[in-house]
């Protein structure tokens, strides 16, 4: 994966993270309009897919003491509904979940920077849960906030990125954003990958990148983005580093038949598509509605 940067990090990656977090928090934006009813309320959301469609930048995305995230919306959210933020498994505060390891509801103070579009920090959000987190099938925590999305917006005129309940489709132009580093990469959807193993973790249909989203430790959890849409499609979470094969920080693609293949460079995520089945109204998590595929506890 791409790993967290904690504990020995070389130097000049240290150096890096500490310009980063040391920018000065940029004026918050004019305070959008909180919507007034359900109908206002849900227009006010949607509003944001097309302004982003216009020009992927930093706005939505968070940045987490060890990894990227961003805040995000489901289909059916309200401006009224606690806000989500979307990040890695393997960027949990508590560590990386084991394999058949699922964490559900679990209470969480984490807080995470909030970005403006051109990557400076507005200001900080703070989780009260951890929703849902795992590593197996897929690699991806949501947090709860102690705020709602209006709340947010009203504040820092800030919207989230909505979460695409489709599959993503090969050949789609994409851009990776990390909030860690305030960097975007850009590249395409290159294919699909039947089972991703890496260390003991096994993923399922994952995103290949094009050569060019060449992502490295810290973008871990960067929202990937559809640039027609603006819409999240994945979630950016590993690369073959050394061309070993299956090793952490080295997975390897597994087809149907068995067959293995080692891409030396090539980075991948995470699709996203599943995660709004699994939510009821009020961004309420429910593992048992029809249509849910996420792994279960």
């Amino acid at each position: 994966m791409k790993k967290p940067l904690i504990g020995m990090v070389a130097a000049l990656v240290f150096a890096g993270a500490t310009a980063l977090a040391g920018a000065a928090p940029a004026t918050a934006a004019p305070a959008a309009p909180v919507a007034q009813d359900a109908a206002e309320s849900q227009t006010a959301l949607t509003t944001r897919s097309s302004q982003v469609a216009a020009a992927v930048n930093f706005a939505g995305t968070v940045a987490l003491s060890n990894c990227s995230g961003s805040l995000v919306r489901l289909p059916k959210s309200t401006a009224s509904d606690p806000a989500l933020i979307l990040s890695n498994g393997h960027c949990l505060e508590t560590g990386m979940p084991g394999p058949g390891e699922v964490v559900v509801n679990r209470s969480s103070s984490r807080t995470f920077s909030l970005l403006s579009s051109t990557g400076s920090k507005l200001g900080t959000v703070r989780a009260t849960k951890v929703v849902y987190g795992t590593m197996t099938d897929t690699d991806v925590s949501i947090y709860q906030l102690n705020t709602s999305y209006a709340s947010i917006q009203s504040q820092y005129g800030i919207a989230p990125l909505t979460i695409a309940a489709t599959h993503p489709v090969q050949g789609t132009s994409i851009k990776v954003v990390s909030g860690y580093w305030k960097k975007i990469y850009s590249c395409s959807v290159d294919g699909f990958v039947y089972r991703l193993k890496e260390g003991d973790w096994t993923f399922k249909d994952s995103v290949r990148y094009t050569s060019s989203c060449n992502t490295i430790g810290g973008t871990s959890g960067s929202p990937v983005v559809d640039t027609a849409t603006g819409q999240v499609v994945a979630v950016n979470n590993t690369g073959n580093e050394d061309g070993e094969t299956c090793t952490v920080n080295n997975p390897c693609e597994v087809d149907q038949s068995g067959k293995v293949t080692v891409r030396k460079g090539i980075n991948y995520a995470q699709e996203t598509y599943g995660i709004p089945a699994c939510f009821a109204a009020g961004n309420r998590l429910d593992l048992t509605l029809p249509g849910c595929a996420l792994p279960r506890p």
